[in-house]
């Protein structure tokens, strides 16, 4: 059984996703962090694969993106980073990133490279449901990775269901339209989203990201879906001469 789908059996509630940008702040923080997130709580952690012209990231995202590409990171480096992952570490690990550069390495090479470094499942934004169903699924299915969709609170109740149906690991509720690193916290708008969502009886897990950043609102999410995730407050956290001990505290914090 994938990492991730045992994830949910074994935790059905209280998910903690922690997303960092590899090859930040350092070129070679991504498996410190790693490890570091395991030892303190993380339930699964996303990578961020740097990209020039990310998608749906907000400021703090796309400055790590920057200051990652400055420091030389590529998809093939965070390869050989992770190449000793599963002597390390032994929680679900998710890559996430735009399309492009997975193009560019080569959509088989790069689904090959994911099964030999021990990589769970793949958070493409802007790959489109039909392509993946047509012609990335069967890859997928054969390297063992999983593909994990977004809705947001504009997304249609048919295509929820067609998410639901066709997607596998959890579903991303993006809990707003903004971008990533919202400051507000939970709205009374996004609660009546995730009840819209709950009452649907969907079948795949699903996790909160956008606007969960600190214990209390990390234990408000936990109470509209199985868990949330975390990106910009633990970019910013690692954003120091010591980001292992960042990634420490910052989840202790959350997880207090």
């Amino acid at each position: 059984m994938n990492r991730l789908e045992k994830l949910f059996i074994d935790k059905p509630h209280g998910v903690l996703n922690i997303y960092f940008t590899a090859g930040f702040p350092n070129l070679n923080d991504t498996m410190p962090l790693l490890e570091a997130a395991e030892e303190n709580g993380a339930s699964l952690v996303e990578i961020g694969m740097p990209f020039s012209d990310p998608v749906v990231d907000g400021e703090t995202i796309q400055k790590a993106n920057i200051k990652s590409l400055q420091n030389g990171m590529s998809v093939a480096l965070l390869f050989e980073q992770l190449k000793s992952m599963r002597t390390k570490v032994g929680l679900p690990v998710i890559l996430m990133g735009d399309i492009n550069p997975v193009f560019q390495f080569g959509i088989e090479a790069f689904c090959q490279k994911c099964e030999e470094v021990g990589v769970d499942g793949l958070i493409l934004p802007n790959l489109p449901m039909a392509e993946y169903l047509e012609d990335f699924k069967a890859l997928f299915d054969k390297h063992g990775l999983l593909n994990i969709f977004l809705i947001t609170p504009q997304t249609s109740e048919a295509r929820i269901r067609e998410i639901d149906a066709n997607s596998s690991g959890f579903v991303y509720m993006v809990s707003s339209a903004s971008t990533t690193g919202s400051t507000s916290g939970i709205t009374e708008e996004m609660k009546t989203y995730f009840d819209r969502v709950n009452k649907m009886g969907l079948k795949i897990p699903r996790l909160i990201g956008f606007g969960i950043k600190d214990k209390e609102t990390f234990n408000e999410a936990n109470q509209y879906a199985n868990g949330a995730i975390i990106g910009s407050a633990f970019i910013r956290a690692i954003d120091t001469k010591k980001p292992t001990e960042g990634a420490a505290s910052f989840l202790k914090k959350v997880l207090a």
